[in-house]
């Protein structure tokens, strides 16, 4: 079954967007890649990336520490908190008033997801300048504009935005930088559900995946030993259950994966 089948086959249920191409950034099947959806956690990769630029720059540091706390300003105005209840990252939380270093924050919003190391990272680094990696790379109709749980600004309307083309336009930057650092957090992702689950074990995958409720979306670099790499972005709002919108991601991927050699006939 192509990937326009998978996708004929949930028509009517949501929003779902698709990127294929490889690292040239050019796409050899899009399906509505240019809408935006609300980004979830897609979005910790570009505050990876604008956290590189500052460190590469001599701004911020890896080995620098950061007091660990939960108040931050909001983008609607006034402060607020991270609700432990819905990070499903619990180590940050053990540190609550002590000092860790900013890489190892790196490490826990990337790899495990943690809410409160991205909205910890994200204070230092600046909503500005996590925007500006999408503004560059992407389309600019993505968009980050506050941290995770602030609930004001979401209120407000304030809400941060990914499209399945400017996902993959930050992970062909990824691929193609020099930078490993941050290809490797990608490659430590704990949580492969999507992506990773349509292709063969021990494939090298350096993926950000993001959900919420009628969210799931992942993109990634998958790295086949006997193929050029190849990337991969969707995003999903819809009204599947959670499992089948995992299973239809890796669907389109292992679709793409059975046509590493000859990416172009993927239909």
């Amino acid at each position: 079954m192509g990937i326009a089948e998978l996708l004929d086959g949930v028509a009517g249920s949501g929003e779902f967007g698709v990127w294929l191409g490889r690292l040239d950034g050019i796409p050899v099947f899009d399906h509505e890649a240019e809408r935006t959806h609300y980004s979830a956690s897609t979005m910790k990769l570009p505050v990876a990336m604008a956290m590189m630029r500052k460190v590469e720059a001599g701004e911020l540091s890896l080995d620098q520490p950061v007091t660990v706390h939960n108040d931050f300003a909001s983008a609607a105005g006034g402060r607020f908190g991270v609700n432990p209840a819905e990070d499903e990252a619990p180590a940050t939380w053990t540190h609550l008033g002590s000092e860790v270093s900013l890489g190892w924050l790196a490490t826990e919003m990337i790899t495990v997801s943690s809410n409160l190391a991205t909205d910890l990272v994200l204070e230092l680094v600046g909503i500005d300048a996590a925007n500006a990696v999408l503004a560059t790379l992407g389309s600019g109709r993505s968009a980050i504009r506050r941290g995770i749980d602030d609930v004001a600004a979401q209120r407000a309307g304030i809400s941060n935005e990914m499209s399945p083309a400017d996902l993959a336009a930050v992970l062909v930057a990824v691929g193609n930088g020099p930078n490993q650092y941050v290809r490797d957090l990608l490659a430590a992702n704990q949580w492969n559900g999507e992506i990773p689950a349509g292709i063969p074990a021990g494939t090298r995958v350096e993926h950000k995946n993001g959900w919420d409720t009628r969210i799931r979306h992942d993109g990634g670099i998958v790295r086949p030993d006997d193929a050029e790499p190849f990337v991969l972005a969707m995003c999903t709002t819809s009204d599947l259950p959670d499992t089948e919108a995992q299973k239809l991601i890796a669907a389109v991927a292992a679709e793409a994966w059975d046509h590493r050699h000859d990416l172009e006939t993927v239909r």
